[in-house]
């Protein structure tokens, strides 16, 4: 991929977040473009002079303007479907995910303020993919804090006999078994309650050296909402 696009849908009032995801793309991809999109008028006149050779910024929504028909190769969108209606939601990814590039990857995430508790679905142009959660193990008391921030196809359907939280409530009791290993450091536990969940037949993907950042990610049909 010679000069991936990229775009930071709903950066928000300044265009911080689409500034900080340039930086870290163009330090392992330089050719990568970025393209901060934004609703409000004001918010992207304001983000103009902050404009470089490899960064932009756009007035748009889910339809993502881009010019010349381009497609994206991933699209970034946290903390911005929340503000909708969940029966709105797969009206967007769908909108969104015809925006991409053959192969390109769409994100749908939540996060709290300071980006301690994050939870995200990536989606491809055929769908929904996988599921992740990401939570800082420092100072965690229990895994299900994510229900606090799921995505908004999901903050609605933590309730018994939908199926995240079966995942939330046996994330918990795998966290708390493994209890004894946060001795040695809440990483090591965290891994031990992760590796429990696949044992367990969960879907999960990845390995130990994302695992230990506080991150589990597994197939996304196995917390998709019951019909």
């Amino acid at each position: 991929m010679p000069d991936p696009l990229v775009v930071d849908l709903g950066y928000g009032a300044a265009p911080h977040t689409t500034l900080e995801l340039a930086e870290r793309l163009v330090a392992i991809q330089p050719n990568v473009r970025v393209v901060g999109i934004e609703i409000d008028p004001e918010r992207v006149t304001a983000a103009q002079p902050s404009s470089t050779d490899r960064v932009s910024f756009r007035l748009g929504g889910f339809e993502v303007p881009l010019p010349d028909k381009q497609r994206a190769d991933v699209i970034r969108a946290f903390n911005v479907l929340r503000q909708y209606d969940e029966s709105e939601v797969i009206g967007a990814w769908d909108l969104l995910r015809s925006r991409l590039s053959p192969g390109g990857i769409m994100i749908d995430g939540t996060c709290d303020e300071i980006g301690r508790v994050a939870t995200w679905v990536s989606l491809g142009v055929d769908g929904p993919e996988l599921f992740t959660i990401a939570l800082r193990l420092a100072d965690l008391d229990s895994p299900s804090i994510a229900a606090e921030r799921l995505v908004k196809a999901l903050i609605h359907r933590n309730v018994p006999g939908e199926n995240i939280h079966r995942f939330l409530a046996e994330l918990d009791r795998q966290w708390a078994v493994a209890a004894p290993l946060s001795v040695y450091s809440p990483s090591q536990r965290w891994i031990a309650a992760v590796t429990a969940m696949k044992n367990a037949g969960w879907p999960v993907h990845g390995a130990a050296s994302a695992w230990r950042l506080g991150e589990i990610t597994i197939g996304w049909d196995a917390v998709a909402p019951q019909q």
